[in-house]
């Protein structure tokens, strides 16, 4: 098992701030920080928010050992072939520790822009959308004509550390199914209760879940489940460890906990 953080970068979680933090979390023992990646959406009425890349970037220069991320990039909304260049450069600049977490996004992301709301014909935009991303990463001559996207010879160096690729998690609400036959084709899941925005899985939830993913998965490589833990009490590690879950993320809500009262949780885990 893996413990990480899930913050966002509104409110009190400005640039310099989410480099700070991820200096301290780095010395706590941590093993990742994972950031939201929102154009809109504060949720704790700052109206404060910071761009997600740009965060990603200090939290790589802040850093040596950590694992770190969108959690989740709105694919949908972005062009691909942009997204593999950002996500190269990062993975270089950290030294292969970046890891792109993708779905479908809200649609308070979409609808003040004119775009239309998440749904199924957003969900082939996304499937062609990683297959966009993907092969730019490999570095040859990219020639794909989809019904979204067209990629006609276009080579992009320089590519990632990690190879085959950059792990992609894909999230999605649990019970549906779409998000979790999508995520059995990459490199793992970021499950939450569908309804309940910051509620990550029950421990039967999770196994449930998993079981779903591994009738679908076809490579036997290594593949992440991530829990979203937001509250104190509850299952434990282990209980979450034996479903089969990699990857423990202390999560907040900032409308609820402050940013001093976080700090104090993390320490707390590593004290």
């Amino acid at each position: 098992m893996r413990f990480g953080i899930y913050v966002p970068t509104s409110g009190e979680y400005d640039v310099a701030t989410l480099a700070a933090l991820a200096r301290e979390v780095e010395e706590l023992g941590y093993d990742g920080m994972f950031l939201w990646d929102n154009i809109l959406t504060t949720f704790d009425g700052s109206g404060i928010l910071d761009d997600a890349t740009v965060a990603l970037t200090a939290v790589v220069l802040a850093t040596t050992r950590i694992h770190c991320g969108p959690l989740v990039t709105p694919l949908t909304r972005r062009r691909p072939w942009k997204v593999a260049k950002e996500t190269a450069t990062l993975d270089r600049l950290s030294g292969g520790r970046l890891v792109l977490g993708v779905g479908l996004g809200g649609t308070w992301d979409f609808a003040p822009f004119g775009e239309a709301a998440p749904g199924p014909e957003r969900g082939a935009m996304l499937d062609e959308a990683l297959q966009v991303l993907t092969a730019c990463w490999r570095g040859t001559d990219v020639h794909l004509h989809g019904g979204h996207f067209t990629v006609d010879g276009a080579r992009m160096l320089p590519v990632p550390v990690q190879q085959p690729r950059i792990p992609i998690w894909t999230a999605g609400y649990w019970p549906g199914r779409a998000p979790f036959r999508r995520a059995a084709r990459w490199d793992g899941i970021a499950p939450l209760r569908r309804g309940e925005l910051f509620a990550g899985l029950r421990p039967e939830e999770f196994a449930a879940c998993l079981a779903f993913v591994g009738k679908h998965r076809t490579d036997s490589g290594p593949f992440d489940a991530v829990y979203f833990h937001t509250e104190p009490g509850g299952p434990g590690v282990d209980e979450y460890e034996q479903t089969g879950v990699t990857w423990w993320l202390e999560s907040t809500n900032p409308a609820t906990e402050s940013l001093a009262e976080f700090r104090r949780r993390l320490r707390s885990r590593t004290g």
